[in-house]
């Protein structure tokens, strides 16, 4: 079912039982397989490949060109860049091992969740099997193989934690210095851009945080 406020354009290709939610846009040469439901006020880039099953939340974007595959579930106000990649299946192989063409009983699909507020940077790959955490971002080229904390900048390949943000996006600082990977349990975190206050929970590893009144939700 697609919603009469949707936006889809002519050169879509929008398979059966797709269900897109009010005010969605989906630009030209999208492709959105059987059985897959996005919500509403979502951006749908040129070219993008919305795979079978595939659950996108609202207020999601996915830019040009990127690949989102069977198994991909993906929460509310994620943002999934230009040519980023998303998998699902940790033993690719395109033969059995006698030598026949692999079929869909011979492979299991390894689920991605990308969790609310994330970024996929352009080009990023995120490798199936693993969970992308609230607000986090995942840097430009970086490729996912393991599963990514709450507020994280991963970059790199394989992907390594830089730093933490805000859920405005921007980089924390510890201090006037960009957070490093590891920073001191307790010690403040502060965002440059809306003011939010955080820390690292010295039980849990975890940050922890006072949002802005002036900013995002953490």
């Amino acid at each position: 079912m697609i919603d009469s406020s949707a936006r889809v354009h002519a050169s879509a290709d929008i398979e059966p039982d797709v269900v897109v939610g009010p005010r969605t846009s989906i630009w030209h040469r999208a492709q959105v397989r059987v059985g897959a439901r996005i919500g509403a006020e979502c951006v749908i880039g040129r070219d993008a490949f919305i795979d079978e099953g595939v659950t996108i939340g609202d207020r999601v974007k996915i830019q040009n060109l990127a690949l989102v595959y069977h198994g991909v579930t993906v929460e509310d106000g994620v943002f999934i860049g230009p040519n980023a990649i998303l998998t699902n299946d940790r033993f690719p192989r395109s033969i059995t091992a006698d030598g026949a063409l692999a079929r869909a009983d011979d492979w299991v699909v390894s689920p991605i969740l990308l969790r609310t507020g994330c970024s996929i940077g352009a080009g990023a790959v995120v490798v199936a099997g693993t969970t992308v955490g609230r607000f986090a971002t995942v840097g430009a080229g970086a490729v996912v193989t393991r599963d990514v904390p709450d507020h994280a900048l991963v970059v790199g390949n394989p992907a390594r934690r830089l730093g933490w943000v805000c859920a405005c996006g921007q980089r924390l600082l510890d201090g006037v210095h960009p957070a490093g990977p590891d920073p001191e349990p307790g010690a403040p975190l502060a965002c440059p851009g809306c003011g939010s206050s955080f820390s690292i929970d010295p039980d849990s590893g975890a940050l922890v945080g006072s949002p802005s009144t002036r900013g995002a939700t953490a």
